[in-house]
């Protein structure tokens, strides 16, 4: 699932293309009977709407919150995009699995690829983002500015007898963190992904709280990870996974320096976890 760097990677690439562009017309293969009665183009009654509301509306910005894409347009309306697992913008460059179409002005498009179809695309008023049900119980953006680390311990707390992989990863307590970072996030601070938030050493924290922005930004600056189906909008896959220190590289050497350890993976809350026993321990 496309995270923080992949999602704000994608907002920077639609301003690049979109921003200021006007919608002429939206298609959509998007149609399943259970989303019937749902605020979800996925249900063809609110397509319907969703189409006409957006017709002839131009992109003014495009923004991130957490992992969702608020694309807003004129006349007040927003159009939300969370990826999910396997959705990714691609500008005017037809690739296969494409379920969204949008048609803009000088004969260009927008296109949402997903391969499994759990993308999730609905239209909000702007001025109720921050209430609708999408968006209302996010936690805190990681790499906001004043985002400090006495409230990233705050945040922690909240959920201190929870396992920290898990409490990384819920978006109630910091908004953007999923698999990949969070195992990374934790190599780096030597903190084991079963440890209980409450018993995890003051240093290590801070640890955590300096490897969380380091992490992130370098996610951003490389594009994001595209170790499954994520791209760029220009089509172009990320380079992160090239960088993984323990993500997805089970039974290998640990790359810190001085440690013996092999990269093992268990699963937490139904996620697989990797880490390294010698210096991640629990």
């Amino acid at each position: 699932m496309p995270e923080l760097p992949e999602v704000q990677n994608t907002v920077n690439g639609l301003n690049s293309t979109v921003r200021g562009r006007t919608i002429v017309d939206v298609f959509t293969t998007y149609e399943s009977s259970a989303f019937k009665g749902k605020n979800e183009i996925k249900n063809p009654e609110y397509f319907k709407e969703f189409r006409k509301k957006i017709k002839s509306k131009k992109i003014i910005d495009v923004e991130r919150r957490g992992k969702n894409i608020l694309m807003h347009l004129s006349g007040g309306q927003t159009i939300l995009t969370h990826m999910k697992m396997t959705g990714h913008y691609v500008y005017d460059r037809v690739v296969p699995h494409i379920r969204l179409d949008f048609e803009l002005d000088k004969g260009v498009h927008l296109y949402l690829s997903d391969m499994r179809k759990f993308a999730k695309v609905t239209l909000i008023p702007t001025d109720e983002l921050d209430k609708s049900e999408h968006l209302k119980t996010l936690g805190p953006e990681p790499l906001e500015d004043d985002f400090a680390l006495e409230d990233f311990k705050s945040r922690l707390k909240k959920r201190s007898r929870g396992k920290i992989k898990q409490v990384l990863m819920d978006p109630k307590v910091i908004a953007g963190i999923g698999n990949i970072y969070s195992d990374e996030i934790l190599w780096r601070a030597c903190v084991h992904p079963l440890s209980i938030v409450g018993k995890i050493p003051k240093k290590n924290l801070e640890e955590m709280y300096k490897a969380m922005k380091e992490v992130l930004k370098k996610g951003i600056l490389l594009g994001g990870d595209s170790m499954s189906d994520y791209r760029a909008p220009s089509g172009l896959p990320g380079k992160f996974q090239t960088k993984h220190q323990v993500y997805q590289r089970k039974k290998e050497d640990c790359k810190r320096k001085d440690c013996n350890g092999k990269v093992e993976r268990i699963v937490v809350g139904g996620r697989g976890a990797h880490f390294c026993p010698e210096c991640q321990k629990k």
